[in-house]
């Protein structure tokens, strides 16, 4: 018999449409956003049109993201596929390789590995060539007993918990850098949320070094953000599950370094319902002095992963020979609802100004992981957007490049 075919698209993300599905021409910042679909090895530039200027073609599937970066360089942290993982769930959120690419050749000019990096690796691109990026230890029999909170008998092989080590790494690849959160966070103040697995603490799924040379950082399953003195490693101001809830990318905004974050709120202090939100929080007062959500809360909501990434105010003046700047001292904001692939760009009033919807839909290579997550997937970590200024080697609107990355014979 013939097989059945669909004439209804069963995945419903692409069924309601997607690409780009809304545009403000007069108040969108011009410019391309950088995507790292998940299920793919592909990383694509993409204007505020919806059109694929660029495409990169890498070796290993993406490890969450990729950054342009002030050297002009690309950064992508890609899974390394000999790696060992030490839980099932490092399967999905691992990384291992750091690369460092010219965009113009598809060379890679730096690379470190590192088997148990995760989540996050932030590539300085001021011609140091450092990174600081987040790995992993196991803890001892007692050490993982002494972690607090979590699903009761949720730890990995052996009774253990994998607790989280930053290091930072110079153009060498030695360590320069390192915080051990075995050692230098309180188990009580920071404990697992009930319903996260005993197997990873305290998930840290952002890493950026400040302006003033300390450290912020997100830790998901415990609803916090720290910001850690780099000269003695103590935590020095954080946030807690009464303002976030298993929040992503904190990052430093404005003059005042108040931080940014995506505040993804699956489970959300004295709230009964989901819903995401991004928030800019005064480093003075921790108050929320600026947050956007959907106006009906639950339309927008990605229970995991996500981004929020201010966008300069000047960029739009400049790139349009414009006279004036968007409204308002904070410029646009581009929010990434990563579970549905969907970027959304507000203005500084709040107003929705550009929505795409990735269109990038594939499902993992890996059979191991396809089991758990078999449908087409579009879902994005992070996205970045850039302006123009900083793409010259782009081709002429209507042009798709498409750039072929070499795997590295070494460590560069």
């Amino acid at each position: 018999m013939p097989s059945k075919v669909d004439k209804v698209d069963q995945n419903s993300i692409r069924r309601r449409g997607a690409g780009l599905i809304a545009i403000d021409p007069d108040r969108v910042v011009p410019g391309c956003v950088l995507v790292a679909p998940l299920t793919t090895s592909q990383v694509h530039l993409v204007d505020e049109l919806g059109e694929t200027r660029c495409t990169y073609n890498m070796p290993w599937r993406n490890g969450r993201h990729a950054r342009l970066l002030d050297n002009g360089r690309l950064a992508i942290n890609s899974i390394d596929p000999a790696t060992t993982r030490p839980f099932w769930f490092f399967n999905k959120y691992g990384g291992g390789i750091m690369s460092e690419v010219d965009p113009q050749t598809g060379r890679i000019v730096r690379q470190h590995h590192d088997a148990l990096q995760h989540h996050d690796a932030h590539h300085y691109g001021d011609g140091s060539g450092r990174i600081l990026y987040t790995s992993l230890e196991e803890l001892s029999e007692e050490a993982s007993a002494g972690v607090q909170g979590g699903l009761p008998g949720s730890e990995a092989a052996h009774g253990r918990v994998w607790a989280d080590v930053i290091r930072e790494v110079d153009s060498e690849g030695r360590v320069t850098w390192e915080w051990r959160a075995a050692e230098h966070l309180d188990r009580a103040t920071f404990p697992l949320q009930a319903p996260y697995p005993r197997e990873h603490w305290p998930l840290i799924n952002s890493v950026l070094p400040l302006a003033d040379g300390n450290i912020l950082v997100s830790l998901r399953s415990v609803s916090a953000v720290l910001i850690i003195s780099r000269a003695d490693k103590r935590i020095i101001w954080h946030l807690d599950a009464t303002v976030v809830a298993q929040q992503h990318c904190a990052s430093e905004v404005g003059p005042e370094g108040n931080i940014l974050i995506f505040d993804n709120g699956a489970f959300r202090f004295r709230e009964s319902f989901q819903f995401s939100r991004a928030i800019e929080v005064s480093r003075t007062t921790k108050e929320v002095v600026w947050s956007w959500t959907d106006p009906s809360k639950e339309r927008f909501y990605s229970p995991f992963m996500g981004c929020a990434q201010r966008l300069d105010p000047a960029t739009r003046a400049a790139d349009t020979d414009a006279d004036t700047v968007p409204p308002g001292p904070r410029g646009n904001t581009l929010l990434t609802e990563s579970a549905f692939g969907r970027l959304i760009e507000v203005d500084a009033e709040g107003s929705v100004c550009w929505e795409w919807v990735s269109p990038f839909f594939a499902r993992y290579e890996e059979a191991h992981v396809r089991d758990v997550f078999p449908g087409e997937s579009n879902a994005l970590f992070r996205a970045y957007k850039y302006p123009y200024a900083k793409l010259g080697w782009l081709g002429p609107r209507g042009e798709h490049r498409v750039c072929d990355v070499a795997e590295a014979d070494a460590d560069a």
